[in-house]
């Protein structure tokens, strides 16, 4: 089994062609289409980065074999059942084959015998008009990645995160494919990373959205969804922050089935990962800082609300005084029998409280 270590990682430009922007409300990567009756959703043998047309994928592994080439098995959440055949066919070791039929596994990279097993979180943003509190914003998903000396399997769970539009881009890459299967490992890392700084772009834009709403001179409750979007970006984080230790060991250790042409290649990835790593850290300190700000300005405003009840109890506290004293209707009171009497009681409760609104207000109490 292979260790992990963190370590820094070296910059280089992707050899693969990135897809043209995708319109508005288009998913991020289309799932395929399941064929009816199994597991598989792709099938290919490449031999010197070329894909062999017309190859029955009962005959693939043998083909790959006599033709010193690899096949790329796809295969869409298989059952055990499924899975079974393929496992037996292809020699994987069933601790990875346990691991990949029922999923939910952290980012990781193991060693059996010859062959290397991968697992990667895939993360997709979904869309919404209005952050609320109970808007699901991140959606995760797994790939498994299974290597050996003449195969590669995908083994995927969720419904966002497919590799058909990948697949179709690789056939085009014969100077990529060629360095073997640690190739198609290599991209679908690289994907899967892509679509994390897509995520966390688009959640970056709902952390501004909900800092504009809590610094506004409007009074909004926002302490709801800014839990529910550090509940989600929690998602994202743990996604993104395990893959940095896989990716270390594929770019700076001699890992069987990875060819020292390919680190450079997992070194890029992996810088890409630290950046999103870091992306997503800020995040979430700021929505912190956001949520403590939020809290603050809801206990200012409280405060302000009290000394506003408070100096208006006190502004009716003198009528309320003063009424109450002449409506105890003892015989002898002053100017009880004054015909102005009446009038210069209620002007000397209008200027009492006249008075103390004026004092309330230099204050700021009012």
């Amino acid at each position: 089994m292979v260790s992990t270590d963190s370590g820094t990682a070296s910059r280089r430009r992707l050899p693969l062609p990135r897809p043209a922007p995708r319109p508005a409300g288009q998913p991020l990567h289309p799932p395929p289409r399941r064929p009816s009756g199994g597991a598989v959703v792709g099938c290919g043998v490449y031999v010197d980065g070329h894909r062999v047309p017309d190859v029955d994928p009962r005959d693939a592994l043998r083909v790959a074999r006599e033709r010193d080439g690899f096949v790329w098995l796809g295969l869409h959440e298989p059952t055990e059942t499924e899975f079974a055949p393929i496992a037996e066919e292809y020699g994987l070791h069933p601790l990875a084959v346990e691991d990949a039929v029922y999923a939910h596994q952290r980012p990781k990279v193991d060693q059996y015998d010859d062959g290397l097993f991968m697992v990667l979180k895939t993360a997709k943003y979904i869309e919404h008009e209005q952050l609320t509190a109970t808007s699901e914003v991140v959606d995760t998903g797994e790939v498994m990645v299974f290597l050996g000396p003449h195969h590669v399997i995908t083994v995927r769970h969720g419904q966002h995160g497919g590799l058909a539009e990948l697949r179709a881009r690789l056939d085009d890459q014969a100077d990529l494919l060629c360095h073997g299967p640690s190739a198609v490992l290599y991209a679908v890392a690289d994907q899967v990373v892509d679509a994390f700084v897509e995520v966390a772009a688009s959640v970056e834009e709902d952390v501004d959205e909900l800092e504009a709403s809590v610094f506004s001179p409007q009074r909004t409750d926002d302490v709801p969804r800014l839990y529910q979007l550090k509940r989600e970006l929690m998602q994202l984080r743990r996604a993104v922050t395990p893959l940095d230790l896989p990716l270390h060991a594929l770019a700076e250790r001699q890992v069987e089935g990875v060819p020292d042409a390919m680190r450079s290649y997992f070194r890029d990835v992996q810088d890409h990962t630290l950046r999103v790593r870091d992306q997503v850290a800020a995040l979430d300190e700021l929505l912190s800082s956001i949520l403590q700000a939020s809290l603050a300005r809801t206990s200012l405003s409280d405060n302000e609300d009290m000394r506003k009840i408070s100096a208006w109890a006190g502004i009716v506290a003198v009528p309320t005084a003063i009424a109450g004293i002449y409506g105890m209707n003892f015989r002898h009171m002053p100017e009880l029998e004054w015909p102005f009497g009446y009038p210069l009681v209620l002007l000397v409760m209008a200027v009492s409280c006249g008075l103390l609104w004026r004092a309330f207000k230099r204050t700021g109490w009012l």
